[in-house]
């Protein structure tokens, strides 16, 4: 039991001491050299509010102890060989239903038109698709606020369709992943319309209702509680105000949530994509937030559920009950969840979840999304070093860009049209080399940027919306929207480009949201025939990946660690050994020391140069004599 008379040192060895130091150095702009200073490492607790003139004070640190003294468990440290799965082997493509392809004129993505892309899909070489949230709902957060967890949304068609769509994917040989939200469901669901007019019914205690509201704040702005006459309380709602959180202590409610997932399985469904996931266990009488944590961090009351008391309890029911009879895959969303916490949910040993999406990688130290700067590939490069020396054999990482909750990587890292092409390929080329499972977002195998928003009305995401709300009251509008649309969850939710008609192809009438002249210079049609594009380079990755067992079990090995702009990495398996190197920026640079004995696999220039090493490139060499 760690105390104020422990050191900063004892903290940081603690797995979840270790992942909050780690944030809070993330939010701060710093990295972990500080912690890791003896000086710095030696000082005691007690010492901290004195010597950090009071910006960590006593509330800070017995918040920072509940949450420390909450896990006793410690990540296994020794490594040995790679358990086998289908889904390290496989390479994961997301499908945002409501922008993919719209098959019947409304404007609207449908369950249709993916089925009239999957030899499309089938073509790019994956083998499972994650659906975005497909279920009935009124479209509050995009369909992430569930009214009817065994219906399909109408505008995306009905369950006749779903049953065909996951033939279609089956007879493909691939797998099909679903979204599961169940976190929090609709105020519209039926449990929660009935917990409200029948308080003393039993889906009163479904929901987490208070006489009272606590500090805690929405993700979405604003406060976390929202008010019903009809019970005289007050309900959680850590996302949108129609985003009502379950009461997870309810085993009645975990036994509902079962029962669905079963449900689901028994269809055919292959794994769940698990929304959230880590905020279902709140700690026992939703205290305040801490002050100082709130205003680091944005919101206030993260510290309080995004790693509760219970969570590892109920994952495991989730594991056994529902998953491990069909064999299911699982991948949580772990917003704050660092390395050594996702030992502990994802250890091949412990039974909980499979993978995680862990989002530290996704901002540069000192970034929010919401920041309008230019990402430092030099960061993933560290970040990834770690993770890949230190997640260990036990877990699998997962490797991702992009998804419907992020702008698009290539304009978070460079706008410059020059280089559009170049750097998509080499982010592909080390999601598809590195040591983990990699996940495609639609659009990016083409080399997709953000969207030409020019007005708040074009958005349509709630979070976007509330957010320039909350700006608007702070600064001029201008501002306020610039701000916005540099992390705008929309840039990713434009139609997909495939053709470079009216509306890219995606339908005959006018989308849901709108789209750009982009497609004129970038859609699907044009890049199945061009050998050299985008989608053709992520195809022939995707190819090697299944071709070469070393680039999916094979050890990694990490070399010119320290050098700037410089990533390189061996890849080796029991008979042959690959070598990747990437220039992290645009600039050209003067290659170190002769071209590899190997053969050129890949490379995203047309040829390699002996003396340079030009802006953004990759290159993927196969040795000569790897022994």
């Amino acid at each position: 039991m760690l105390t104020i008379d422990n050191r900063i040192k004892d903290v940081y060895a603690n797995p979840v001491g270790h992942d909050i130091i780690q944030e809070i150095l993330l939010q701060m702009g710093h990295g972990d050299i500080i912690i890791k200073n003896p000086i710095i490492g030696n000082i005691k607790l007690k010492a901290l509010p004195k010597l950090s003139m009071g910006h960590v004070d006593k509330s800070l640190l017995d918040t920072l102890l509940e949450l420390v003294n909450s896990e006793t468990d410690v990540p296994k440290s020794d490594d040995g060989p790679v358990a086998h799965a289908w889904w390290k082997e496989a390479v994961f493509y997301q499908v945002y239903p409501r922008s993919f392809k719209d098959s019947n004129n409304d404007g609207i993505g449908d369950l249709g038109g993916i089925l009239e892309k999957l030899d499309y899909i089938k073509g790019l070489g994956v083998d499972a698709i994650w659906l975005s949230p497909i279920y009935d709902s009124p479209n509050d957060d995009n369909g992430y606020d569930i009214r009817d967890y065994r219906k399909i949304m109408t505008e995306f068609g009905d369950m006749e369709d779903f049953d065909e769509l996951i033939e279609g994917i089956h007879s493909r040989g691939m797998k099909l992943i679903m979204d599961l939200v169940v976190n929090h469901t609709s105020d519209e669901h039926e449990w929660f319309k009935k917990a409200v007019r029948e308080p003393n019914s039993k889906y009163g205690n479904y929901y987490i209702f208070r006489d009272k509201p606590n500090n805690w704040t929405s993700l979405f702005g604003g406060s976390a509680w929202r008010y019903f006459k009809e019970r005289h309380q007050y309900a959680l709602h850590l996302f949108s105000k129609k985003q009502m959180d379950l009461n997870w202590e309810n085993p009645d409610v975990r036994n509902e949530i079962i029962d669905m997932v079963r449900w689901w399985l028994q269809k055919g469904v292959d794994g769940f994509r698990m929304d959230v996931i880590n905020f279902i266990s709140k700690r026992h009488g939703l205290p305040d937030g801490n002050e100082k944590i709130g205003a680091l961090m944005g919101f206030y009351g993260a510290e309080h559920y995004f790693y509760g008391p219970h969570l590892h309890q109920y994952l495991r029911e989730i594991k056994s009950k529902a998953l491990a009879p069909f064999n299911a895959f699982s991948v949580g969303e772990t917003p704050g969840i660092g390395m050594e916490m996702s030992k502990l949910l994802t250890s091949d040993y412990r039974r909980e979840l499979d993978m995680v999406f862990s989002f530290d990688h996704l901002e540069t130290p000192g970034h929010t999304r919401f920041d309008d700067y230019r990402y430092d590939l030099n960061y993933y490069k560290k970040y990834i070093i770690n993770w890949m020396q230190n997640y260990g054999s036990h877990c699998q990482m997962s490797l991702f860009y992009e998804n419907h909750d992020n702008p698009r990587r290539i304009s978070k890292v460079d706008t410059d049209p020059r280089f559009r092409i170049v750097l998509a390929k080499l982010l592909a080329a080390m999601q598809l080399t590195l040591r983990g499972t990699p996940f495609i977002y639609q659009g990016q195998e083409l080399g997709m940027v953000n969207k030409h928003f020019t007005s708040i009305d074009q958005l349509r995401d709630v979070e976007s919306k509330n957010l320039y709300n909350e700006l608007c009251k702070k600064m001029s509008k201008e501002d306020a929207f610039k701000k916005v649309l540099a992390g705008a969850r929309d840039h990713a939710r434009t139609p997909m480009q495939w053709t470079d008609d009216k509306y890219a192809g995606f339908s005959d009438v006018e989308p849901w949201i709108g789209t750009d002249s982009d497609c004129k210079i970038c859609n699907a049609k044009a890049q199945v025939s061009d050998d050299n594009s985008v989608l053709n380079f992520y195809r022939n990755l995707i190819s090697l990946r299944r071709e070469h067992n070393a680039l999916i079990y094979g050890d990694i090995k990490i070399t010119n660690k320290k050098q700037r702009d410089l990533f390189t990495y061996y890849r080796i398996g029991q008979d042959e050994t690959f070598y990747i190197e990437c220039n992290l920026s645009r600039e050209e640079k003067k290659r170190k020391g002769k071209l590899p004995n190997a053969i050129l696999l890949i490379s995203n220039y047309p040829e390699v140069s002996n003396i340079k090493f030009r802006p953004y490139e990759a290159d993927v060499w196969m040795l000569n004599n790897p022994r």
